[in-house]
């Protein structure tokens, strides 16, 4: 059974319900999954998204903060969730489609701005939020999986605007992209998008900052897909939608697309 995922950080599901319909409309993904929504579960706008077929949602919400959701036109079972490194926020969630696969949805922990876990402390909890996937990948080794969602840190030198000027910044230092390494060793995970377009710059972030984003291109990586090696082969037409980001009230964050033939 083929089906299209795309991942998207929507910085506020319900500030930004409009451009969610307009992807859902115009892209029709089967299975879209959010982070950072922004909202208590019971807020999120579904109505809008049901009249469009996604009648089936799972999620976790706090109000203001984090937040991850999965929207689908293919039923989709809950099986559960998981506070990594305790921090009592709504950062994972997890379903299984009917065809046995289980998407993980996540929202990595930015880490602030100081690459110091001694000055930092939220650097130290992305640390610790990775070290807990890592520990639970190794424990039990997923299998029929996909993993999605905002990871917060782009890995390879393509994955920025500038290896060299990023390499002391929040998201590309080298302990973060050695945890991330780690977190995806542990679940023999595969790099779906990369695997799919292996050279190249790619961008899936773009900073509010930028008088002209488009014209700056100063983006980065932060979304991704990986999957499991035993259904890694049957992801293909992989993309990032970056006009997502000229939209009108846009997210930051682009949607990352691909296609499983499962």
């Amino acid at each position: 059974m083929p089906f299209t995922l795309a991942t998207w950080n929507i910085n506020s599901v319900r500030l930004r319900e409009p451009i969610v319909l307009k992807l859902l409309q115009e892209e029709a993904p089967d299975v879209l999954c959010l982070q950072e929504c922004k909202s208590p579960v019971d807020k999120i706008p579904t109505e809008g998204f049901a009249e469009l077929g996604y009648t089936h949602m799972i999620a976790r919400g706090q109000k203001g903060y984090n937040g991850v959701a999965i929207l689908s036109r293919l039923p989709l079972e809950e099986v559960g969730d998981k506070d990594f490194a305790g921090l009592g926020h709504a950062r994972h969630i997890a379903g299984r489609l009917e065809n046995g696969v289980t998407i993980h949805n996540f929202y990595v922990p930015a880490g602030g701005d100081v690459p110091d876990r001694k000055m930092n402390e939220k650097f130290g909890q992305k640390l610790d939020y990775l070290t807990d996937m890592r520990d639970w990948f190794h424990a039990e080794k997923p299998e029929k999986s996909i993993l999605v969602g905002d990871l917060n840190i782009a890995p390879r030198e393509d994955d920025v605007w500038s290896h060299k000027q990023l390499l002391k910044v929040v998201s590309h230092t080298p302990i973060e992209v050695e945890a991330l390494a780690e977190t995806q060793d542990a679940g023999g995970w595969v790099d779906i998008t990369r695997q799919d377009i292996p050279e190249g710059q790619l961008y899936s972030w773009w900073s509010y900052r930028a008088r002209d984003w488009d014209a700056a291109d100063k983006g980065r990586r932060l979304d991704h897909v990986w999957a499991t090696p035993d259904i890694s082969n049957a992801g293909h037409s992989s993309r990032v939608l970056r006009d997502a980001r000229g939209w009108e009230k846009p997210s930051d964050h682009a949607p990352v697309f691909a296609t499983f033939d499962v």
